[in-house]
């Protein structure tokens, strides 16, 4: 492309990021922190990141409108804030950096930007996360990203089998070693001494990319995960002040920020806390020993209510994973469980009471058509002549809450962004 056609598309590209910046300041701080490098259509057709730049081929960027090219930066922008390329594990790589878009696009379109005619968009999977889209999704998918992730091995057409670290080191012998500092482009400049203020001071590189970058490191991922998570808390931070942050965005965010603890370890916790062992003084059966009363270990049987939520939103294989968990820790502790599923009503039959040596079981038939209505739990408990030791409410937690609080302790197990008015929250990791 002639050089004045490419100062046009850096151009636009400095447009489209002066108007994020003042429109949606949160989008804005975030794409700011990725400066903007020209790659080559071969192995970038539209844009693409590696969590460190923005990659863009200039054809596609000069096809696309201000609003269009806007949407493809904060694109970019999320799936790094977001830390996509952090959290894939096992996961097949091109399953899910499907997925991720899925994920991102609904939020952006809600935010009000205008995405291009070939961006992946579902209004079953508005809402959701990268995770919990991915099991959705069919393994022989072949429909195209509509970016490119360049983080992950399979990103660039190359195999997913391969540690990151291993196809680093190959591609470091490839070329001589002149990619061993991920900070250097394929000229061997430093990324200080090849980033310059382009128009409007945003940084551009100086010269195209001829080829793509290497997919990062275990270290590097860390490093940038940690890096985008406080940029993300940044970002956020000023746009609230700002009063220019609400919606599925503001929600998205304030579920990232959670801590994300261990809901096992968690639960573990509570339940441990409430099997108090202490010394009983009742005259144990001493026939024919000494009448001296001693003191005894003696461990109360606990009453823990389990409350599942049945509406529709928590699978049954959540349920069993959950249920199971619970088995395995009520007989270490003497725990007595009352499962009781509920979505506007409590299930016909509820509770089903188990002893301790008992295994949980859940009739799979059970399911909520209506929505989600958790006083049903607590008006019965209200009328039962005992109460609980502890009330685990395994949730989603949309629904209608009772105005007061109980007076047990009340742990929400809770899978989605919702918040709980009182009790204990646990996000389900």
């Amino acid at each position: 492309m002639p050089d004045m056609e490419l100062n046009a598309v850096a151009t636009k590209l400095t447009a489209a990021r002066t108007k994020l910046i003042l429109d949606k300041p949160f989008l804005g701080a975030l794409v700011l922190r990725l400066p903007m490098v020209v790659a080559d259509a071969a192995w970038c057709p539209t844009t693409g990141t590696d969590a460190k730049n923005f990659y863009y081929n200039p054809a596609y960027i000069d096809s696309l409108t201000l609003a269009q090219t806007q949407f493809m930066l904060a694109h970019e922008a999320l799936h790094c804030a977001l830390s996509h390329f952090a959290r894939r594990q096992h996961r097949e790589i091109a399953r899910w950096d499907m997925a991720c878009d899925f994920a991102i696009n609904p939020l952006l379109v809600a935010d009000g930007l205008t995405p291009p005619y070939n961006a992946q968009i579902m209004d079953e999977y508005e809402g959701m996360t990268a995770e919990e889209i991915y099991p959705l999704l069919k393994d022989n998918e072949n429909e195209q990203t509509l970016d490119q992730h360049l983080y992950d091995q399979d990103s660039q057409g190359n195999s997913g089998g391969e540690n990151p670290d291993q196809g680093q080191g190959k591609k470091d012998n490839q070329t001589g070693g002149q990619q061993q500092e991920t900070d250097k482009n394929p000229s061997g400049k430093d990324r200080d001494e090849r980033q310059q203020p382009g128009k409007g001071g945003q940084q551009f590189e100086d010269e195209q990319t001829a080829t793509p970058p290497p997919p990062l490191t275990n270290e590097e991922r860390e490093t940038l995960e940690i890096q985008w998570q406080q940029r993300l808390a940044g970002a956020a931070q000023q746009a609230m002040q700002a009063g220019k942050m609400d919606g599925a965005m503001a929600r998205m965010v304030d579920h990232l920020l959670q801590p994300r603890l261990p809901w096992r370890m968690l639960l573990s916790q509570y339940m441990t806390a409430v099997a108090r062992d202490d010394f009983s003084y009742m005259r144990p059966s001493r026939r024919g020993q000494d009448d001296a009363i001693l003191p005894s270990l003696h461990s109360a049987q606990l009453d823990v209510v389990i409350a599942l939520d049945t509406s529709g939103s928590i699978k049954s294989a959540e349920i069993e994973e959950f249920l199971s968990e619970v088995s395995a820790l009520k007989g270490q502790m003497r725990a007595r469980i009352n499962l009781i599923p509920c979505d506007a009503v409590i299930a016909p039959g509820a509770p089903w009471v188990f002893e301790p040596w008992e295994e949980i079981w859940y009739e799979d038939s059970i399911h909520g058509g209506g929505g989600t209505d958790f006083r049903p739990v607590f008006q019965w408990l209200d009328e039962q002549t005992f109460k609980p030791d502890l009330l685990v409410y395994f949730t989603d937690a949309e629904g209608i809450f009772p105005e007061l609080e109980p007076h047990f302790p009340v742990l929400w197990l809770v899978k989605g962004k919702q918040k709980t008015p009182w009790g204990q929250r646990i996000q389900l990791n």
